[in-house]
This record gives C-alpha cells, sequence and structure tokens, in this order.
C-alpha cells in the first residue's frame, strides 16, 4: 500500500509538470504576437462602387504562421482625406521565428459611404488620392504632394525639381538657365566632417554637378548630368537642348 502511494503520488506530480509545462509553453507563444503594421503599402485601389478600399501591403513571411488577424479600419474622415488602418499580429520581432521573408495579402476597408474625389492615407504615411487615376486604382502621392506644381522658373519650382533629383538632401542650387520647356541647374552638396571656425583644423568640401531638367506634366524631371561648359557636352546626350540655354554655360565649379 506504500509502495502504491507513492507511486500515485509520483505519478500525480508528473501529471502535474506536464500540464504546467504545457501552459508555459502556450502562454510564450501567445505572447511572441505582437501588433505591427504592414512593412509596405503596394498600392490601394477603390471596390464596391467606391464604398470600400482594397489595400495591397506587404507583411512577413516564413516557414511558420507569420501573420495573423490582418484587418483594415477606418479610422476617420476630415478635411477631404480618408484616414485608414492596417494591422495584424506577427511573430517576426521573435529572431526564433523564421519569419525572415516577405508576401503580400490584401486588406479591405469599408467606407460606409462613396470614395469620390477624396483622398486617402494609410497608417499616417502613404497617400493616395483617386484624382488622376485609372480607376479603380489610386494614385499614390509622392514628396511634393498630390498634385506637383507645375514647372516653372521660380524658386519653389526649383525645389521641387531638386527633391526629385537622386542626390543627398540639404543641397543648394544655383539655376543657370530656364524656359517653358528646359531648366539648367548646379546642384552643391556640402561633403565631409562639420566644420565650426576656418581655424580649428577641420576641413570640409562641396561636390558640385550639373543637372538639365525637361518640363513634364507633373513637375521637372532629370534628363541629363553633364558639367562641360558651353553646349559641347550636354548636345552629345541631349542634342534637342536648345543653345540659347547652354551656350554661355561656364565651367561647373566642383569646389
Amino acid at each position: 500500500m506504500v509502495v502504491l502511494g507513492a507511486a500515485l503520488v509520483l505519478t500525480g506530480c508528473g501529471t502535474k509538470t506536464a500540464e504546467t509545462d504545457a501552459e508555459a509553453t502556450e502562454v510564450a507563444t501567445a505572447a511572441a504576437w505582437t501588433l505591427a503594421a504592414p512593412i509596405r503599402i503596394v498600392g490601394v485601389r477603390a471596390a464596391d462602387d467606391g464604398r470600400s478600399l482594397v489595400v495591397d501591403a506587404e507583411v512577413p513571411d516564413g516557414t511558420r504562421d507569420c501573420v495573423r488577424s490582418l484587418r483594415g479600419d477606418l479610422d476617420t474622415i476630415e478635411h477631404g482625406t480618408v484616414y485608414v488602418k492596417v494591422t495584424y499580429e506577427t511573430r517576426s520581432q521573435n529572431q526564433n521565428s523564421g519569419c525572415t521573408g516577405t508576401r503580400r495579402v490584401q486588406a479591405t476597408v469599408k467606407l460606409g459611404e462613396p470614395l469620390g474625389s477624396r483622398r486617402v492615407m494609410v497608417n499616417s504615411m502613404d497617400v493616395y488620392t483617386p484624382v488622376g487615376a485609372t480607376p479603380p486604382a489610386l494614385r499614390q502621392c509622392g514628396e511634393n504632394g498630390c498634385d506637383p506644381t507645375p514647372p516653372r522658373c521660380t524658386s519653389s519650382s526649383y525645389r521641387q525639381a531638386v527633391n526629385d533629383t537622386d542626390i543627398p538632401k540639404h543641397t543648394s542650387w544655383e539655376e543657370r538657365g530656364c524656359d517653358d520647356t528646359w531648366l539648367v541647374l548646379d546642384l552643391s552638396t556640402r561633403m565631409g566632417p562639420a566644420c565650426g571656425d576656418a581655424g580649428d583644423g577641420c576641413t570640409s568640401s562641396n561636390v558640385s554637378q550639373r543637372w538639365f531638367y525637361q518640363a513634364k506634366t507633373s513637375g521637372w524631371r532629370p534628363v541629363a548630368m553633364n558639367g562641360d561648359a558651353g553646349c559641347g557636352g550636354i548636345n552629345k546626350v541631349l542634342p534637342e537642348f536648345p543653345e540659347r540655354l547652354c551656350a554661355s554655360l561656364p565651367h561647373l565649379n566642383r569646389g
């Protein structure tokens, strides 16, 4: 009887330990899921006669379940903009989850009323508009907004051209020639460490580039880069560039 009782006690302890381990594993697994936003918004399109939005997004993927509870919600509608949120739960923040890949998913957002011409902001970042888009897709707005300023020979238009050029931020410009179709800018980017007074032993330099732009409906678009004086250099790569805008171009000051 004593031996049998001991066996029952041991058996009971073993069962309790197994149940405890299982509960701990379940808790740990549940804790691994965290709320997240998509890695990237791929596109937005209208559906249901404009009463819904379908958001294409990129999310984590791997050998195990990496995403659950995907949902799209209408946040608010203010000042001509529809604000929506796309969220899901994921294990990807756990290094041992195996969620090292990506896949595309779709989240539907019910609006309750037609979108019309209103813009859509997803997760307070990406902005899309139906204006100028090919239905049912919406057009993504860029750094210069949804309706970029038409190309003009103005300082604000030059800034827009610089923003659309593949150069470092905080680049300054000098206009070298402009008309309704073409624009020439000398762009200068400060390189090296930030320096104080000239006598403190710190030196820095400027990297200069000469860019040529053509007017498009979306603004000034960079079409060529050439630092030669006059028209010889640019006309080799862009024969149609007008002489009146390049004849007096000086040698590029490379700093």
